[in-house]
């Protein structure tokens, strides 16, 4: 094989890593960005999880938790009924009708990859989990099962797009789940994250209420 040779399939392979790199970023700006893209910048963060989430389309992540005061309904056997939704729940406190308790209630999304590794969301409707007699009781649990770090994720890159004389500029992250995230951003945030690999972000760690250890971190802010 010639060096002339060598050169071509080197710049070949070049080329195709571009591309790779490119529709990345353009998978992650979704159909709702209105304008012409006037130019990106990728700085080859890890895009492998959609490969990984293409094996199992589906899966359902804790995703919020609220705590409610409620009264007590109707006894019913062993279990009550919680006012007003009449929801029934295990009356293992011995609770009376009319007595007033902290609700604990959950909602899970059920997440479906679609090709391009965009994401489409459904929620749940509220369930209630678990009753408390204190508030202060109910609000520890709450803390503990959403929790807020600060935290490195790979930056997959940015990009502004124009319309009307119009910049808009966007940052698109990958969160430790393997999700892709796009968020607008500023003119100043976004020069300052063009050369960089890895931004630090404020997360909300959803844990599973029956499995602590599963847990799924959501976007809250730049943390710097």
């Amino acid at each position: 094989m010639t060096v002339r040779t060598q050169r071509i399939i080197g710049a070949v392979l070049i080329g195709v890593l571009v591309i790779i790199i490119i529709a990345v970023i353009a998978g992650a700006i979704g159909s709702n960005d209105k304008g012409k893209l006037v130019t990106s910048t990728s700085n080859g963060s890890r895009a492998g999880s959609a490969g990984s989430a293409a094996n199992d389309p589906s899966r359902m992540v804790p995703w919020d938790y609220k705590v409610e005061q409620k009264k007590v309904g109707d006894l019913i056997g062993a279990d009550m009924t919680i006012l007003p939704e009449n929801e029934l729940m295990p009356n293992d406190d011995s609770y009376a009708t009319g007595d007033t308790v902290w609700v604990l209630s959950a909602m899970n999304a059920v997440m479906t990859t679609q090709e391009g590794g965009k994401n489409d969301v459904t929620l749940t409707a509220w369930k209630p989990i678990k009753t408390f007699k204190k508030q202060d009781a109910a609000q520890a649990d709450l803390t503990n099962l959403k929790e807020q770090v600060q935290t490195d994720v790979d930056l997959v890159g940015v990009y502004k797009t124009e319309l009307d004389g119009k910049f808009r500029h966007f940052a698109v992250i990958q969160l430790p789940s393997g999700q892709a995230v796009k968020q607008p951003i500023d003119e100043a945030r976004y020069n300052d994250f063009k050369p960089k690999k890895q931004v630090k972000v404020t997360l909300e760690v959803v844990h599973d209420f029956t499995n602590y250890d599963q847990a799924f971190p959501k976007f809250r802010g730049w943390a710097s």
